[in-house]
């Protein structure tokens, strides 16, 4: 056991304690002063020393012991998507959450993630370094990532779902892909995006009125403001607007902490959350946003040269994995707040407030260091 400790990647857990202490501090100035909200900077601390000791618990334990139990997690996680569905509480238009109380909800889509990455890793992982076969690999591959996304978008929700068409293309990317195969693929995302927009375009009344009938506006909306913001009432662009004036009045140091201007913060929903960004940029400013990045530039590296330095390419597959997840949220939640992308649910990994995220983005950690930590020469999975 000391012998694995000792294996731990004492960088990222010094960033991760950095990361803990930003956090702490936005979600703390977020919800000061709400109703409702109050110790949500000490259930976040909370939060974080669980994760910290589930990241440990996995770093102990054999990830080569779980991959060959893939089938089986997989099974649970598409089992999880289809009772959430039926049984789930309904929380923003999306049924996507199993409600265990007042402390914690789980939401198996988060779990589903990491399930995806280990079962990609092992199907990829066969092929021991060689290209990947479109009947043999690439299809099963398809099919594997389709059934969660399909049952992902169906609650809806269309932030995960993205994720798991990240995690898989992020992986394929590493994983000799015939560049065949690659040209058919971006031909297939472009093609997709233009008829995508074109048919938004075209049919721009009829998709507004059916998405309304269907509870379901909210998605029109956000997609609308995104594609023609020219056009989007101030009701539903209010929200990134806000989000644009609240850090562009943080300037270069910021208003200061818990100085934030509450009159634009007013506005702007889960800025402890989803848009805690916001926050940081707000009171920190230019210099408080460069460091965050720079945290999280420092994360991705570590486990890439990580990555590089396994024996095993399921290891290093399971690694790409996690870096292709964190950074697609990374670029999400920052990108809509500053009106890069549209606006969704990603939460900013290891700052926003939140348990199953959190944890479960601790728990990736820990299957990142579980690899360091087992990279014996003896026969592996």
């Amino acid at each position: 056991m000391l012998n694995k400790l000792k294996k731990l990647d004492w960088g990222i857990l010094l960033i991760l304690i950095m990361l803990m202490i930003i956090s702490t501090l936005a979600v703390r100035s977020a919800t000061h002063g709400l109703a409702g909200y109050t110790n949500y900077d000490l259930k976040q601390l909370v939060f974080f020393a669980a994760g910290f000791v589930v990241a440990i618990g996995a770093t102990l334990f054999d990830y080569r012991v779980i991959l060959k139990g893939w089938h089986v997690l997989y099974g649970i996680g598409v089992l999880l998507l289809v009772l959430v569905y039926f049984f789930g509480a309904k929380i923003n238009g999306a049924r996507s959450w199993f409600s265990l109380g007042d402390l914690l909800s789980f939401q198996p889509a988060e779990f589903m993630k990491i399930i995806l990455v280990l079962t990609l890793a092992v199907l990829m992982g066969r092929r021991e370094g060689d290209r990947l076969s479109f009947r043999s690999d690439l299809l099963p591959i398809a099919a594997f990532s389709l059934l969660p996304f399909l049952l992902v978008m169906i609650q809806p929700d269309l932030g995960n779902a993205i994720i798991f068409v990240v995690i898989v293309l992020g992986m394929l990317w590493i994983g000799n892909v015939k560049y065949t195969h690659v040209l058919i693929g971006l031909a297939a995302v472009v093609g997709g995006l233009v008829l995508f927009v074109t048919l938004f375009n075209t049919f721009n009344t009829e998709i507004r009125d059916y998405l309304s009938s269907h509870d379901k506006e909210h998605w029109y909306k956000r997609i609308n403001t995104y594609i023609h913001p020219e056009t989007a009432s101030d009701d539903d662009k209010h929200q990134s607007e806000k989000s644009l004036i609240a850090i562009g009045s943080g300037g270069l140091t910021g208003d200061g902490y818990m100085q934030g201007d509450s009159k634009n913060r007013k506005f702007i929903p889960y800025a402890y959350s989803d848009s805690i960004f916001v926050v940081i940029g707000e009171e920190f400013g230019f210099q408080g946003s460069a460091v965050l990045l720079l945290l999280y530039f420092l994360l991705i590296y570590r486990m890439i040269i990580i990555a590089f330095q396994c024996y095993d390419l399921k290891g290093s597959y399971i690694i790409i994995g996690v870096v292709s997840m964190f950074v697609f949220q990374i670029f999400q939640n920052i990108g809509m707040s500053i009106g890069l992308m549209p606006i969704t649910g990603i939460t900013l990994p290891f700052v926003s407030y939140g348990g199953t995220s959190l944890l479960l983005n601790m728990l990736s950690i820990g299957l990142v260091f579980s690899v360091k930590a087992h990279q014996e020469k003896y026969e592996l999975v």
